[in-house]
């Protein structure tokens, strides 16, 4: 299995091999983020949403993993996605 996480300028995808039955929380502990991205604050990865290819997961701290499965953790958005269409679609008609 496998822990994404992504900032705009790089990424790391940790491959784990982590104890039957263990948790989408305890995958991302065990990734040791905090470590391969010393520049971000430790709490960032512990408030932080879960995923499982691309869908969010509601108990990530109960989510039971599966062979194959990669958990993302997902970042706040910085800007509202439609605030940045609309925008672009105003400079566009300049």
């Amino acid at each position: 299995m496998e822990v994404a996480f992504a900032l705009p300028e790089r990424q790391a995808v940790v491959a784990l091999e982590v104890p039957l039955g263990a948790t989408a929380s305890e995958a991302v502990a065990l990734a040791d983020l905090p470590g391969r991205f010393p520049d971000v604050s430790p709490e960032a990865f512990a408030g932080t949403d879960l995923g499982i290819f691309g869908k969010r997961l509601r108990e990530p701290s109960s989510h039971r993993l599966r062979a194959g499965d990669r958990v993302e953790l997902y970042r706040p958005l910085i800007l509202d996605p439609k605030a940045a269409r609309l925008a672009r679609a105003i400079a566009e008609k300049r």
